[in-house]
């Protein structure tokens, strides 16, 4: 039998004794429950043949070791309290009881831990689980700060990921990300505590993970997927609400043998392309572009109309180009009056039998309006009362496509303008095609020439080819089987 000496025995046999008290006993119930809960996540996450979950995280790298730490801190300091305690009473004795499980203090002290260990790791094991489910939900990120996301998560709802968890594009697994997503969080926690946040939301996001490592989880940029029919109907500010539609072949592309063809092809082939300096903080305006060729030369092209100082080019933002160069609103997509009009009357939703609503409709929504409340009184007394006092047939006829019009202004305008925010119509552009912003007129403007006189084309066929354009009724879609 090992015999411990007689020193350490006496150590041991202090420590025991002064570690019986209450904060002792709550430090090693929290450092053990921790422990074992840490521990248990850690074998999920090895036997788990998926990534780590992006907000399990917070759990396993911050809270749980905090209140592991906590408890190895409480313990000592138990012990410090006690011993002082007794020492000011004069109570503290000279000899220390022996250890022995038979002693009822060491059995209560035992008891308490065991129980309170059992019950910690029964709470925190369910409270992670159910604390991590609500954290990666959109209702956290959307709607916890209100008034900041309000503007972001209305237009979530309306877009084609509205089904794809926040976390899954702005955090993504491994924990490098999570700990800068983490630290982004901070700041923007006292900024909404204090109110000192950016009205509006900038665009585009400063830190956002590369695209490759986000939305090529899901998209493949590189896969040659050939020509896609795209069909536009613009409807007029008549009487009639006329239609008229235009179809384009657009040519997506992608890289097969000999190359990458199309538009995904020429920009995001098997390795990146393109580099670019960006003067502005939205990127918009891009005086120099690195574009490697087929044979892998390097091309410059300068534009010949933006001539910064070498100085403010040193200070411009350098980008390798990704999915989010042209695709910068993917998800929080906001329309323009125009636009969503059409898109309204093209699926029915706004009946084109009203007259005039596509000038009535355009006239309400861009007025400002101080707050959103009011905005949407306005749109929808102001679209009633039109028809009732200026067309009075129609609104017989008609009152409940009225009705419902003036309710879908109100979605139109509740999705896409937030005053108090400070963001409204066109606030933040969309790179996507040229006809709103300058989309891919940033670079193709024929303007961007290299040294020996190549130009960056605007070439309409370059990237797609017109079919019909704002015709009435083009044959090409019954041609296309598309009527």
């Amino acid at each position: 039998m090992v015999q411990i000496p007689s020193g350490l025995a006496l150590r041991l046999r202090r420590l025991v004794f002064f570690a019986q008290n209450p904060v002792s006993a709550v430090g090693a119930a929290l450092t053990t429950s921790s422990g074992l809960t840490m521990i248990w996540f850690w074998f999920e996450e090895l036997t788990q043949a998926r990534a780590l979950h992006p907000y399990l995280g917070i759990l396993l790298f911050v809270l749980l070791p905090a209140i592991f730490a906590l408890g190895l801190f409480l313990m000592p300091l138990g012990i410090f309290f006690r011993r002082r305690k007794l020492l000011r009473a004069g109570g503290v004795p000279t000899e220390f009881p022996t250890l022995s499980l038979k002693q009822p203090a060491l059995q209560k002290l035992l008891t308490l831990v065991g129980a309170l260990s059992v019950a910690n790791v029964v709470i925190l094991a369910t409270a992670s689980y159910q604390g991590v489910g609500y954290m990666d939900s959109t209702q956290f990120c959307g709607l916890t700060c209100h008034t900041v996301m309000a503007p972001e998560y209305a237009a979530y709802l309306n877009s084609p990921h509205s089904r794809i968890a926040c976390t899954e594009c702005h955090i993504g697994p491994g924990a490098g990300w999570f700990v800068r997503s983490k630290l982004s969080g901070t700041r923007q926690l006292f900024a909404v505590a204090l109110g000192t946040y950016s009205r509006p939301i900038p665009s585009p996001v400063e830190h956002l993970r590369p695209a490759r490592e986000t939305c090529e989880e899901c998209h493949w940029p590189q896969r040659f997927v050939g020509d896609r029919i795209i069909v536009r109907t613009k409807y007029a500010e008549d009487e009639a609400n006329t239609p008229s539609t235009t179809v384009l072949s657009l040519k997506i592309g992608g890289s097969r043998q000999g190359g990458g063809v199309g538009i995904h092809g020429r920009h995001l082939d098997h390795k990146s392309r393109i580099s670019y300096v960006a003067t502005d903080e939205r990127r918009q305006v891009i005086p120099s572009i690195d574009y490697v060729d087929d044979d892998g030369k390097t091309i410059t092209f300068a534009s010949s109309e933006v001539k910064p100082t070498p100085d403010e080019l040193a200070r411009g933002e350098r980008r390798e180009m990704d999915c989010i160069d042209c695709h910068n609103r993917p998800t929080h997509i906001f329309e323009l009056p125009e636009r969503a009009l059409d898109k309204a009357l093209s699926d029915g939703s706004i009946s084109a039998e009203l007259p005039f609503v596509k000038k009535k409709g355009l006239e309400l929504l861009k007025i400002e309006y101080p707050d959103g409340e009011t905005a949407r009184t306005r749109i929808s007394e102001g679209l009633v009362d039109y028809y009732k006092k200026d067309q009075p047939q129609a609104y017989a006829a008609h009152r409940a496509l009225v009705e419902t019009a003036a309710q879908q202004l109100v979605a139109i305008y509740s999705r896409n303008v937030f005053p108090e925010m400070k963001l409204t119509w066109g606030t933040h552009p969309n790179n996507i095609g040229h006809e709103d912003f300058l989309g891919c007129f940033r670079c193709h403007d024929e303007n961007h020439k290299a040294a020996n006189g190549r130009t960056i084309t605007q070439d309409c066929n370059a990237c797609h080819t017109v079919l019909a354009m704002e015709e009435s009724n083009p044959k090409i879609l019954e041609d296309l089987g598309l009527k």
